[in-house]
């Protein structure tokens, strides 16, 4: 099977155990597990070389039980519709997690941005966008940053769908500052993942977080940014990996230099001066406390998981985590925090901008960072508590506190 095929596998299976906790019958498990619309688009553009190269395109409105749908725009060359279902559903219970009036969804084009100019991109994000309208909007479906996409190519979303539209800035989130995007968004994912991870270190496991060891991989949006709060709370970060290369340091690695390092370098760790180089792929193995896999999804695996030496491990990215590596973590002891939870910072600011939007008045950095951190907490504790509850993991937990808030939506509307 391929990886996509894994990931909607993995995402039925979970929701599978926590809906037998819930007793939720057949019917109703068919009603939360099928998305409402499924849309796949091909897309002409003729390349900067004049050749012409047809891209397909797909968008996955999962539920709107709770509000429009909501979920990233992303660019990979091994897309395809069962990987944006996976993600759809993901969105809709990461958005009922943490109680935000959003419903699920997600969208990307089957291509390779690496190998594509800023110009070829361009276009083919407005013809994305042109052929999807009809189906998005602040009241249907809102966009927002994903894998290899960023604030540059939701401002594309936000011109293209105003041509037909009119100037309507809630239709997308995770825009530049400049075109209405909110203050803390770019840092918003990476902030979440590091209150988390503070959470679960003290108040879960009772442990001290100064000096507690912090292996990364992925040094991008996510794990750039928690890698920055963590270092700040007093954690070491004594491993990061990511699509270039690695770098390891006992002591802690200076987090502000080797930022400035991967901005220099394309993004990549790899060359940083300040540490040891490594092979990318033993960042499980890496001797930590914490690890934080924030970069692709089906890394933590039956071959993998084995390695991972760490208490805790926080999901920054989505879906990083198989079911099978969930046993073997679950079997050693080590307290995993869900996706659904852990990386909700984004679309709870996400919320933010389009609030912020519809009403066209802004917040500081430091209220929306506060207004985050309200939120994101209140979510991990009504977690923790059906955890506690039913003796259940936290994925588990955050999938029936998800499921039961998504089925009382869909019962009070009369399905």
């Amino acid at each position: 099977m391929t990886g996509a095929m894994n990931l909607f596998d993995s995402v039925s299976r979970q929701f599978d155990e926590a809906a037998d906790i819930l007793g939720l019958s057949q019917d109703i498990r068919e009603l939360l597990k099928i998305p409402y619309r499924e849309i796949t688009v091909a897309m002409p553009i003729r390349m900067d070389d004049g050749t012409l190269k047809v891209f397909k395109g797909y968008r996955v409105q999962h539920n709107g039980v709770r509000g429009p749908q909501k979920g990233g725009l992303r660019f990979h060359p091994d897309l395809d519709l069962d990987e944006v279902r996976a993600l759809a559903s993901l969105m809709t219970w990461k958005t009922a997690v943490v109680n935000i009036p959003f419903g699920g969804a997600k969208g990307g084009i089957q291509c390779d941005p690496a190998k594509m100019s800023q110009h070829e991109l361009e276009m083919l994000t407005r013809r994305y966008i042109s052929k999807l309208s009809m189906v998005l909007g602040p009241t249907r479906d809102v966009p927002a940053p994903d894998l290899n996409t960023n604030a540059q190519t939701m401002a594309w979303v936000l011109d293209e769908y105003g041509r037909k539209n009119g100037y309507q800035p809630a239709c997308v989130t995770g825009k530049p500052v400049e075109l209405g995007g909110s203050q803390g968004r770019e840092a918003a994912t990476g902030k979440g993942v590091a209150l988390c991870t503070r959470e679960a270190w003290t108040k879960v496991l009772g442990k001290e977080l100064k000096g507690a060891r912090v292996a990364l991989q992925g040094f991008g949006n996510v794990g750039g940014f928690a890698a920055k709060f963590l270092d700040e709370m007093g954690a070491r970060v004594v491993a990061v990996a990511d699509r270039g290369g690695a770098v390891r340091r006992t002591e802690g690695l200076e987090v502000a230099a080797l930022s400035d390092h991967a901005r220099r370098h394309q993004g990549t760790v790899a060359g940083f001066p300040g540490g040891e180089a490594f092979d990318p792929a033993a960042i499980w193995a890496q001797p930590c406390d914490i690890l934080i896999p924030a970069a692709l999804s089906g890394v933590l695996t039956q071959a993998t998981a084995p390695a991972v030496t760490a208490r805790l491990i926080v999901e920054g990215a989505s879906a990083p985590t198989t079911p099978e590596a969930d046993r073997i973590f679950r079997d050693k002891g080590i307290l995993l925090l869900p996706d659904i939870l852990a990386n909700a910072g984004g679309v709870i600011v996400s919320y933010f901008e389009w609030v912020q939007n519809l009403q066209q008045l802004f917040w500081t950095e430091a209220e929306v960072f506060e207004k985050e951190e309200k939120i994101l907490l209140q979510s991990f504790r009504d977690v923790q508590e059906r955890v506690q509850q039913h003796g259940c993991t936290w994925r588990v937990g955050a999938l029936v506190l998800a499921l039961g808030r998504v089925t009382k939506a869909n019962a009070l509307r009369g399905w």
